[in-house]
């Protein structure tokens, strides 16, 4: 009988090779992604989350960046009748507190006729920014202020005028021009404050540890506050930095004292407050400074203000020296005082120097 069964064939090893390559080569695109895809999740989340968070500081950078005022003060100056700079290396800034960003300032005793700056302080950083000086100058101090350029045009010059006038007629550019004409110190920044801002700032701090050196009740600026060191919150902060019934004789330099005691405190609770472990606070913070303030040009970003901020991360508190420009009653005005003319200008000439101030009983004067 005939075998009909069919040949068995030699398998092809060319094509048995092929054959196996396609089956493994199938395994290996089959196994590859599917071992590779935890990693791929992560590496997505990653980039997700990455992305997110950089978006997050680009908003919070141009939110914070978006809240600052400024002005270019430089430019409406006259360049030629402007102080030199004699000490490179050291900085002057103009600190303003003023009531003009919000109405509600007003509660706090609001001067009539408008906006005032009822703080003035020179802050001289020395060179090297380890120390710094300080000058307050009552805003009753008659002075001679220059021609200031304003939205209506130049303002003539005039003489014995309160010195708070200057900000009521040409804002921070008069200030700096009539700064600049009483002290022969070129203004290299000029920093407004308003009052609001400055409340909220207190209150994202925490409050700031005061040591109150008497009995305050004034009603005008609704400071209520007992002697003795306390922690006071933005409202009564506020009502310390701005009484003038409350403490001495009514007069400014009553004032004055108080503001340079709360400036030392805040600068060491500053400098305590480990923002940088709390991202959010540090945001609130950051944006109540921003909204709070108007600067001149030269700090008008926030890349510049955290940039000068970190030039000053060595000055401590005891290492800022806080005078008040020496000042006598007018002649023509008991209720008026002028600089004491010896006293005042050793002070300005100390700062165009970049030396320590004079020793206090060589200022002499009024304080």
């Amino acid at each position: 009988m005939t075998d009909r069964r069919l040949p068995v064939r030699e398998p092809d090893r060319y094509n048995s090779r092929r054959s196996g390559h396609r089956r493994r080569g199938a395994r290996a695109r089959t196994a590859v992604p599917s071992a590779r895809r935890p990693a791929r999740r992560l590496l997505v989340t990653a980039a997700v989350v990455t992305a997110a968070l950089g978006a997050g500081v680009a908003f919070a950078y141009q939110n914070l960046n978006g809240n600052i005022a400024s002005q270019d003060v430089d430019g409406q100056l006259d360049a030629k009748a402007r102080p030199e700079r004699t000490s490179p290396g050291a900085v002057n800034v103009l600190l303003l507190g003023s009531d003009s960003r919000s109405g509600v300032n007003r509660e706090y005793g609001r001067d009539e006729g408008g906006a005032r700056s009822d703080t003035a302080m020179v802050v001289h950083v020395a060179k090297g920014h380890r120390s710094a000086s300080v000058i307050s100058i009552p805003r009753d101090t008659l002075v001679d202020r220059p021609s200031c350029a304003t939205s209506s045009g130049d303002a003539p010059a005039a003489r014995s005028v309160m010195f708070n006038s200057a900000y009521a007629t040409g804002g921070l550019t008069c200030s700096v021009a009539t700064v600049e004409e009483l002290s022969g110190l070129r203004i290299d920044h000029v920093v407004e404050i308003d009052f609001s801002g400055f409340k909220k700032l207190i209150d994202t701090l925490g409050g700031v540890r005061v040591d109150v050196p008497q009995n305050i009740d004034d009603h005008y600026s609704h400071a209520h506050l007992s002697k003795g060191t306390q922690r006071l919150d933005g409202e009564q902060a506020l009502g310390l930095v701005r009484t003038r019934h409350g403490i001495g004789d009514g007069s400014d330099l009553g004032r004055i004292r108080l503001q340079q005691i709360f400036m030392k405190a805040l600068i060491g609770q500053i400098r305590s407050a480990d923002l940088l472990t709390d991202p959010v606070k540090l945001y609130r913070l950051l944006d109540d400074v921003t909204s709070a303030i108007t600067t001149d040009k030269g700090l008008g970003s926030l890349a510049s203000l955290t940039s000068f901020a970190r030039s000053l991360d060595g000055l401590d508190a005891d290492r800022v020296d806080f005078r008040t420009l020496p000042v006598t009653p007018a002649p023509q005005d008991p209720n008026r005082v002028v600089p004491e003319a010896a006293q005042a200008g050793a002070i300005w000439k100390a700062l165009r120097e970049d030396r320590s101030l004079p020793a206090r009983s060589e200022e002499g004067g009024k304080q």
